[in-house]
């Protein structure tokens, strides 16, 4: 019988968190070309506009930045019920504003947290499958809220905008009600020397019937206490992170998450709709519901396949297909698109009476819209707290989700006035930063699927180009004679830290005042 808490259903439920994040960047990319919104709030456009969208990024910046040391999942999800209760009941742009900065609280507390929570659960050979379900919340999210600010477009009232953003508040009760239910991470109850609970923990997490006997259970339990032990002496602070050991794998965490963002490709999220309607397409609203649920779809395979394909190779292949159908799309756009005469739109290049074209470039964002689902959309979450020793890996995925959120920001309140005059170069700049990211994949990022997390110093530490030694990295096997060891009784855990073998205590928060 499969039990009903297990480490799917657990990080299922925590991405939760991910599907607000999906309902963010849905709540306006629906809601901007209808007429009562732009009634209601003066035509925002430009940079207008652009604070508008970019108030969740700068509050998700502020999150972030905060997350590892101050405030839980739970406490960003009552920010995310203050801010969808200020945005559905706003009376001007003002409010609107604030509103989606408390939500962005939230946002950034939770896409720090929630990534590293349910990399710390998972077993390592499933841990790829388990971070991917944060995204894969995050594309449902936008699907959902899509399709309901598409059914609200259809009243003639306030209702088209404030009704979707009011329902905005059911997944954050869920999620505030939920996690009470859940079990601490292992590695966060280990930073805390909570040596009882630990082997708890993993018994409840690795086996059917909780045994803490359980070789692998005992091998896993030892490699998080040897790693503990080595840093029982070290600062635990920003200097030492940024110190020559570490800054390395801080910087690499900081670049996977900074080049997602810099293509843009999550910005094109929010205002997609507009790119269809200047491509020329006759129906952009179902253009662009089909892009998302592209998007989801596209997702399933690195769920099933990424830790057999492995991170590096998901995101080589990612990179140079984004930049392909960037180029293409721009190609399309330079070629046949002429000036809009209706200076009033947010975009001034138009596709006219071409549908060819327009059907091209709408296959093109559907391929880019996919290339990133399967690519750089999961691995940039899951990449980060994969690398960062346990002791700073809360403050380094806090850092590497900052430059996540700073580079959105920068995107929200220029894109807008760029697409205005640049216009199909636009494509072709994203084209080249995808190029730049494919370049640094192959001579800095490391393959680490299959590792334990405790075993990422062995890839970084061992001094050798990464590129080389570790291009197709495979498990070591290192757990599994550990666990042979403990089954020929050969090793013990520490015996200062032996404790009684009952059930582990899972009716608790998930985290106590700083991150799991």
């Amino acid at each position: 019988m499969v039990r009903l808490l297990n480490v799917y259903t657990i990080s299922s439920f925590v991405s939760l968190a991910g599907l607000l994040y999906g309902f963010d960047i849905a709540s306006v990319s629906g809601i901007v070309a209808t007429e009562q919104y732009k009634e209601y709030y003066g035509n925002p456009l430009g940079i207008r506009q652009g604070a508008i969208t970019g108030a969740i990024a700068a509050g998700s910046l502020a999150g972030a930045l905060r997350s590892s040391f101050l405030v839980t999942i739970q406490l960003g999800a009552v920010l995310w019920c203050i801010g969808v209760s200020l945005q559905s009941s706003s009376t001007g742009v003002a409010m609107l504003v604030i509103g989606r900065i408390f939500a962005g609280l939230c946002i950034g507390i939770t896409t720090v947290l929630v990534p590293v929570y349910q990399c710390e659960i998972a077993p390592r050979r499933i841990r790829g499958r388990i971070v991917a379900l944060q995204h894969f919340g995050f594309a449902w999210g936008i699907l959902i809220q899509y399709f309901i600010q598409y059914g609200c477009s259809f009243l003639n009232s306030q209702a088209v905008f404030r009704l979707p953003w009011a329902i905005q508040a059911i997944p954050g009760i869920l999620l505030f009600m939920g996690l009470f239910w859940l079990p601490q991470s292992p590695r966060w109850l280990a930073s805390k020397n909570r040596w009882d609970e630990v082997l708890k923990v993993l018994a409840f997490l690795r086996t059917p019937d909780c045994d803490t006997n359980d070789p692998l259970v005992l091998a896993e339990y030892k490699e998080i206490e040897e790693q503990a032990r080595e840093h029982d002496e070290k600062w635990n602070t920003y200097r030492e992170l940024f110190g020559k050991k570490l800054r390395k794998r801080l910087f690499i965490a900081m670049a996977v998450q900074g080049w997602s963002q810099l293509g843009g490709v999550t910005v094109m999220l929010y205002g997609i709709i507009l790119a269809f309607e200047s491509a020329g397409i006759s129906n952009p609203r179902l253009a662009t519901s089909i892009f998302y649920i592209i998007f989801i779809v596209a997702t399933i395979p690195t769920i099933l396949w990424t830790d057999h394909w492995g991170r590096r190779s998901s995101l080589l292949v990612g990179s140079l297909s984004l930049a392909f159908w960037f180029c293409i799309s721009g190609g399309l756009f330079m070629r046949f698109g002429e000036p809009n005469p209706d200076l009033d739109q947010p975009y001034t290049w138009i596709i006219v009476d071409q549908p060819i074209v327009s059907r091209c470039i709408q296959a093109s964002l559907y391929l880019i819209s996919a290339s990133f689902a399967m690519s750089w959309g999961p691995i940039e979450w899951l990449y980060p707290p994969e690398i960062i020793p346990l002791h700073v890996r809360c403050k380094a995925v806090s850092l590497s989700t900052s430059t996540h959120y700073g580079i959105n920001l920068g995107w929200a309140l220029s894109v807008l006035s760029v697409w205005q005059k640049i216009r199909w170069g636009l494509f072709f700049i994203s084209a080249a930063i995808y190029l730049a990211a494919c370049i640094h994949v192959w001579l800095q990022i490391p393959e680490t699927k299959q590792r334990t997390l405790e075993e990422m110093d062995e890839i970084f530490e061992h001094g050798d180009q990464l590129w080389r030694s570790f291009t197709g990295a495979t498990y070591s096997g290192r757990l599994d004679l550990l666990a042979k060891d403990f089954e020929q009784g050969e090793v013990n855990i520490h015996p200062g830290r032996r404790h009684d073998m009952g059930r582990p205590a899972v009716s608790q928060t998930l985290f106590d005042g700083t991150a799991g």
